[in-house]
């Protein structure tokens, strides 16, 4: 997870204040020190730490609760609403006819994140065009060809064309039918002059509607004056924040940038094509700190699972159906939403602890062996399990190159989510809920 560090130790101090027997000035003071001590660790400036905490004890001495509110609720309520201030606004890109210009230095993750962008975009349903106008980099040309291919959006670029604005003024003119072109330019070891006006000559071409500075969150508290920097040279609109998995600096470098003035837009929590988050302050503190983040949850399955799917898989269940197709249908759903880990933290206490409450890794391999397994079996026995019996399961477990005692794991998982199922529409308050937010129509009613 994002900032796992940080995030744990802000648990911790959440944990403090709910099971505290009284919020007093004491224990809002050992909570400040707590909180300052998270916040340098992981590489926030020391005076707006002292900032927050400051204002986290002012609030919690002298604000009364709101009604129906305890105190210990209310002081939490503060360190939350504390944290996502620190964050700045939030900002989105629109979805519609635009240009885009990537800047940054070399090695900040500048090609990798147009083509996550340009994924992004595809999978909005806008149409998508990648120029690749990095011609400095040996190979830039056919790294940005590799992703665009992945992701499905075309790439146009020139490997043997010296000129960065030839290559854009060409590109825009086989874009032109697009609704988003996006243009990843030159990098260098540092914001020199001729860097400033290659970008500048782009810029005159491309006319982008934005300027997308690539900053490398391992940077720490220097991705302030980096942005400040590229800002100055080349008015940047906003900023994508690469490399947030894993990093120990990636609270100072976003702390730091939104001081700037300069909103985040996405982060890139990993090396995959899906890593892309959107950048809604209020919703990656709540993530952060084990509250969830149901709203992300609901968008990731409306982007990932068609409506008509997703309404069909549920009508059959209501309707009392649970056989291994609706099973196999749920896992598909589930695997199409991305990676498991990343999901889990959504839930709400979830991401707190989540390695120690359930093994991911293994988790994920298992419900690619069930749907392996399942791939083998016949429609007959898909629709009916109480068909296979130890010869089907010999051949299921031969036609798949698992072991017998896998089907029988699958078989038994099965018949406990079946149970599962049975007792939840069971529960008259529950599926009378239920079918009235399908009702309301579909995802949208289930929000």
């Amino acid at each position: 997870m994002v900032l796992e560090g940080l995030g744990q130790s802000l648990r911790d101090v959440l944990k403090k204040v709910v099971n505290s027997s009284n919020v007093d000035e004491k224990l809002v003071k050992e909570v400040s020190k707590d909180i300052q001590r998270a916040l340098l660790q992981a590489d926030v400036n020391v005076k707006m730490v002292l900032e927050i905490t400051k204002e986290v004890e002012r609030r919690a001495l002298t604000e009364k609760p709101p009604a129906g509110k305890s105190s210990r609720e209310h002081v939490v309520r503060i360190i939350y609403e504390e944290l996502v201030n620190i964050l700045g606004e939030q900002r989105t890109l629109p979805l519609g006819k635009q240009v885009i210009m990537m800047v940054g230095l070399y090695g900040q993750g500048k090609t990798t994140s147009a083509g996550k962008l340009g994924r992004y975009f595809h999978k909005k349903g806008l149409k998508v065009g990648l120029i690749a106008a990095d011609v400095h980099r040996p190979a830039a040309y056919d790294q940005l060809k590799q992703i665009g291919d992945k992701v499905g959006v075309p790439v146009y670029g020139v490997p043997t064309e010296s000129s960065a604005v030839k290559i854009v003024d060409t590109g825009m003119k086989e874009f032109q039918a697009m609704d988003v072109i996006i243009i990843d330019t030159s990098g260098r070891h540092a914001l020199e002059g001729d860097l400033i006006e290659e970008i500048k000559d782009v810029a005159n071409v491309a006319k982008p509607n934005e300027r997308i500075l690539v900053l490398d969150a391992s940077v720490g508290q220097q991705a302030g004056p980096q942005a400040q920097a590229f800002h100055d040279a080349v008015g940047v609109t906003s900023v994508i924040m690469t490399k947030m998995d894993g990093t120990a600096k990636g609270g100072g470098a976003l702390s730091a940038v939104s001081r700037t003035k300069a909103p985040i837009v996405f982060i890139g929590v990993g090396e995959h094509l899906e890593d892309l988050d959107p950048f809604i302050p209020s919703r990656f503190i709540s993530r952060m700190l084990g509250m969830g983040d149901l709203q992300s949850l609901m968008e990731t399955a409306k982007d990932s699972i068609s409506e008509e799917q997703a309404m069909e898989t549920t009508k059959r269940i209501m309707s009392g159906k649970f056989s291994l197709r609706e099973m196999y249908d749920q896992m598909e759903m589930l695997t199409s939403m991305g990676p498991l880990k990343k999901l889990m933290a959504m839930l709400p206490g979830m991401g707190a602890g989540l390695d120690e409450k359930i093994d991911i890794e293994e988790t994920q391999e298992r419900l690619r062996r069930y749907r392996t397994i399942m791939d083998s079996m016949t429609e007959e026995e898909m629709e009916n399990p109480k068909l296979i019996k130890s010869s089907r399961v010999m051949r299921i477990a031969r036609g798949s190159g698992m072991d017998p005692k896998n089907v029988r794991e699958l078989l038994h998982q099965y018949n406990s989510s079946k149970k599962a199922v049975k007792g939840f529409m069971g529960n008259r308050k529950l599926r009378k809920q239920l079918m009235k937010q399908m009702q309301g129509g579909g995802f949208e009613g289930l929000q």
